[in-house]
């Protein structure tokens, strides 16, 4: 994902205004085996890549954009695509929802626990790579955009329902899988919600944003302007987002090591309280837009 639950940027398009590095030397980028890290952060990086509000993720701000670039210096050397890093990006995300599901109870749950938030940050670290080497190579596309979008919905639904797994403690009956369940598929709706503001306008001939900029994303009615406000200064749409989940998920399976109860406690709260909060932000979010100048 208040604001609510932005999407996330396309990071295979490059920042309006930012072809060439957005500087006036002459574009004589290296080829691919000859770029330098140096040459990924001018051509790859360029100025308000991190400034994009709504877009860029804070740990991408405040971590992972420094560490990006030596990978994707390794990627180039490597000849890898920018899709074939989404599709690594996705297999990821993915495969972090797979482990947080194993079954596992104690000290062995909080070792899935980690392995899930370990492979949450190489999915943010791969969706950071991928538009780096599109925009060094100028092989931004539709298609990777697209691929991009996919990557981060099915990422968030993994790990969603992967935390159902691990809050009935295994692959048995109990009715947290289905809480799971609930909470990806209200995750989803939230991003199809934000992306179907651009189908409805496309579809209607109208541009794909909105005059206005933020003017149009506020809504008409003052109530609900200061109610959406009011969430987004809470933030509490994050708990759903695939980095924060993964560390709260990881906290939680901690904590149950702590309590050393027979269930999981900590993680089942945490699902409720996730459920709960996909539930509400797939509502909040429809009624912001539908009370906003998105559609019009």
């Amino acid at each position: 994902m208040s604001r609510p639950m932005e999407a996330e940027a396309p990071d295979h398009q490059a920042p309006a205004g930012a072809a060439g590095g957005g500087d006036q030397r002459p574009d004589q980028r290296p080829d691919r085996r000859g770029a330098s890290v140096a040459d990924i952060r001018r051509y790859g990086q360029p100025p308000g890549l991190k400034d994009r509000r709504n877009e860029e993720h804070w740990a991408g701000r405040l971590y992972m954009r420094d560490l990006s670039p030596y990978f994707a210096w390794i990627a180039l050397r490597l000849g890898f695509s920018p899709n074939q890093l989404t599709y690594l990006m996705m297999l990821s995300g993915i495969v972090a929802g797979a482990v947080v599901s194993l079954p596992a109870s104690g000290t062995a749950a909080l070792w899935t626990a980690l392995g899930g938030a370990v492979l949450i940050q190489v999915y943010l670290l791969l969706d950071c790579v991928d538009g780096e080497v599109a925009r060094y190579l100028r092989r931004t596309s539709v298609a990777g955009v697209f691929l991009d979008r996919i990557g981060h919905y099915l990422s968030e639904v993994s790990l969603l329902i992967g935390l159902g797994f691990a809050a009935q403690g295994g692959w048995r009956n109990g009715g947290w899988v289905e809480l799971g369940l609930v909470a990806a598929l209200g995750a989803a709706l939230i991003k199809a919600e934000t992306d179907n503001v651009v189908v409805a306008r496309a579809k209607s001939g109208l541009t794909a944003d909105p005059s206005g900029g933020d003017r149009a994303l506020r809504p008409r009615s003052t109530g609900i302007a200061l109610a959406r406000q009011a969430a987004s200064m809470l933030r509490f749409h994050r708990i759903i987002g695939a980095v924060e989940l993964s560390l709260l998920i990881l906290g939680a399976a901690a904590l149950d090591v702590v309590l050393g109860t027979d269930t999981p406690a900590a993680t089942r709260v945490l699902m409720v309280a996730v459920a709960a909060v996909a539930v509400l932000q797939t509502l909040l979010h429809l009624v912001s837009i539908l009370a906003s100048r998105r559609l019009k």
